[in-house]
């Protein structure tokens, strides 16, 4: 490309396709880079003579934005033709504009102070126009000036709602005359978010206190506001979805945890070059510098290094940074890829405090590890981020580890399905929507990573009650929001009080149907029957409330020989019929019980003259050395008489 003069701004089109550049106050420049087509420049000249282009933006693949200081300027890049044709145009003595891309969203600050903005929705070649609204100014100065700029500004999507996020200094006054705090008092910053609608006026919805001053940047990371200070070194996390303050109008908030730093890294330099110019192969990268720039919704680019970076953010220390257990997982429920990060909050509420003030130091010793260990070079010209712990995390142990009470683990279990039964419904709906929003804890979640484990350690199994109570809470939940229990969380209650002796408690259990019924835990009682007898008729019981069990009672009472109660069963159920034969009377054989093998073969034969006119066993059912048996026990004379009263 012909160097023509210095370079104010430059785009790519969408699709890489064109690029757009600025030069002067009155021009942009168009190249293509279609293959095919021969690289020369065309340009086009914003309207009117004393106009000036304030930027431009790209609205479409092939439909540009020009903003200028008299209003706005769509245009149509016909690129094959290398010429652009104007589409709509708004007249408004523009200040600065800022535009957010992915929602085609162009906001205009216009007034004296600069303060009342302009928004514009783009789309399909159309400029259309939302109601403006107007910023607050702390303090008016005299003679008017503009006031509010383009720095303190910017769009982004936070929780699927579009908002304009402004930076201003908030001065605090002190209890003098007003004259004299002017002077004396403090100035703080803080940030305003206004929720803008199409049909209506934006409204300042929330507000982040910094209680800092000096120079602030902001991004966005997973719906998180991060607030960057230059003074500090350090970042705030703000979260407008958690509980806060509020006067009716606007929620006030602070931040979730204490300022944090961006975690070092160093920017490996050319071998080559470094050998040369005896300079060091690796440096570390000057972090809040002045040279940073910082764009929407996760990008900063050091204008000095020519590096760009994107923040990203680390959460497992988070655990031990925000004391507040329950908010912690409403936290995390709402971010990316948390689920292990949510399981081990579980664990660590779960813990007795001793071991729990041990695990979390060790996860503070390897945080501080890995915010002092460099991070390697992704590509020469691109790194990431990551947000860490401070290294003061250590302090902040005895108060975030703390064992949690059962109303506390309650909560969390509770706000933990409500998220589950969500996700359960969503399933089930016409219009169901992204299910990959949703961050579920599910059963076999928790069961895997959390209680099994809970149950199974030796310092916890003391107090086997607390344990108990524990997955009786969850049950408890599920229940509650109508989420069909898993069988495996019964087992961990059975065997733990199995383990602890507790057998009246759990025959307590059974009989006042505590848990539920289900075949499995049925087969878990069977077991149970060397230690606990009562366990087999409890066993029985449920199978029968089930209901669709009954092979699985017939087989119970086969192998403990109960053949006649079983037929009993069988006769009460109406499934004769359908019953085999040659597995009763190969079981009445085995008993070494005549009687009781006499009795059994007469009910067959019973059944056979009633299904065939006649007491004989067809050659299907395999019955003949069954009825050898009997003729050599009890004589020929007795196959096919009816049984004696």
């Amino acid at each position: 490309m012909e160097d023509k003069g210095k370079i104010e701004s430059i785009k790519f089109s969408p699709d890489l396709r064109v690029l757009a550049l600025q030069r002067s106050q009155t021009t942009v420049e168009f190249i293509n880079f279609i293959e095919g087509m021969d690289s020369m420049e065309y340009s086009q000249a914003c309207k009117g003579k004393t106009t000036r282009i304030l930027g431009f933006c790209w609205t479409g693949l092939n439909e540009i934005l020009f903003v200028t200081d008299h209003g706005l300027e769509l245009y149509q890049v016909i690129a094959e033709k290398r010429t652009l044709k104007l589409i709509r145009t708004h007249s408004a003595a523009i200040n600065w504009f800022v535009y957010l891309p992915g929602s085609a969203v162009v906001l205009l600050s216009t007034g004296t102070l600069g303060n009342v903005l302009l928004p514009f929705f783009i789309k399909s070649g159309n400029l259309v126009k939302a109601p403006k609204f107007e910023v607050d100014i702390p303090l008016i100065p005299k003679p008017a000036k503009l006031c509010l700029l383009e720095r303190d500004v910017s769009l982004a999507v936070i929780y699927g709602q579009l908002h304009v996020i402004v930076l201003r200094q908030q001065q605090r006054v002190s209890s003098q005359s007003s004259q004299q705090s002017r002077v004396s008092g403090h100035s703080t910053a803080e940030v305003c978010l206004y929720q803008l609608h199409r049909e209506s006026p934006a409204r300042k919805t929330d507000v982040l206190r910094l209680e800092l001053s000096g120079r602030f940047a902001v991004n966005i990371v997973d719906n998180l506001l991060i607030v960057h200070h230059q003074a500090s070194k350090t970042s705030m996390l703000f979260d407008i979805k958690l509980a806060t303050d509020s006067d009716g109008y606007v929620n006030y908030h602070y931040p979730v945890c204490v300022p944090m730093s961006i975690k070092p890294f160093l920017l490996s330099r050319g071998s080559a070059s470094s050998l040369v110019l005896n300079e060091p192969a690796e440096i570390f990268c000057d972090l809040y510098s002045s040279n940073w720039v910082v764009f929407q919704p996760n990008v900063i680019i050091d204008a000095k290094l020519g590096c760009l970076w994107f923040i990203e953010l680390t959460l497992q220390p988070l655990i031990n940074l925000m004391h507040n257990k329950l908010q912690l997982i409403h936290f995390l429920l709402q971010r990316r890829d948390s689920k292990m990060t949510i399981l081990s909050v579980c664990r660590l509420v779960l813990t007795p405090t001793q071991a729990a003030v041990s695990n979390s130091a060790t996860m503070a010793t390897d945080s501080q590890q890995v915010m002092q260990g460099p991070v390697p070079c992704l590509e020469a010209q691109k790194l990431t981020s990551e947000i860490t712990s401070p290294t003061s995390v250590l302090s902040s142990l005895a108060l975030g580890t703390q064992q949690c009470t059962l109303r506390d683990i309650a909560n969390i279990f509770d706000k933990l399905n409500y998220v589950y039964k969500s996700y359960l419904d969503s399933k089930n709906t016409p219009q169901a929507p992204d299910l990959n929003n949703y961050v579920v804890v599910d059963q076999s979640d928790l069961y895997t990573h959390v209680l099994s484990l809970f149950v199974d350690d030796e310092e916890i199994t003391h107090n086997y009650k607390f344990v108990v109570s524990v997955v009786m809470e969850y049950i408890r939940s599920l229940n509650q929001h109508h989420i069909q229990v898993q069988h495996y969380l019964y087992e961990l209650i059975i065997n733990t009080l199995v383990r602890n002796g507790c057998f009246y408690q759990l025959h307590q259990m059974m009989q006042y149907h505590v848990l539920s019924d289900s075949k499995p835990l049925a087969c878990l009682l069977l077991s149970l029957e060397s230690v606990y007898p009562p366990a087999h008729q409890l066993a029985l019981d449920m199978l029968k409330r089930v209901t669709t069990a009954n092979e699985e009672i017939i087989e119970v009472l086969l192998s403990t020989n109960q053949l006649l109660p079983a037929l009993r069963f069988v006769r009460s159920v109406g499934q004769v019929d359908q019953l085999s034969a040659r597995k009763f009377l190969e079981a009445a054989m085995n008993t070494k019980d005549d009687m009781l093998f006499y009795t059994v073969f007469k009910f067959f034969e019973q059944r056979n003259l009633r299904l065939r006119g006649k007491p004989d066993f067809p050659k299907g059912e395999h019955c003949e050395s069954f009825a050898r048996h009997f003729e050599s026990v009890f004589g020929a004379d007795a196959l096919g008489q009816p049984p004696s009263a």
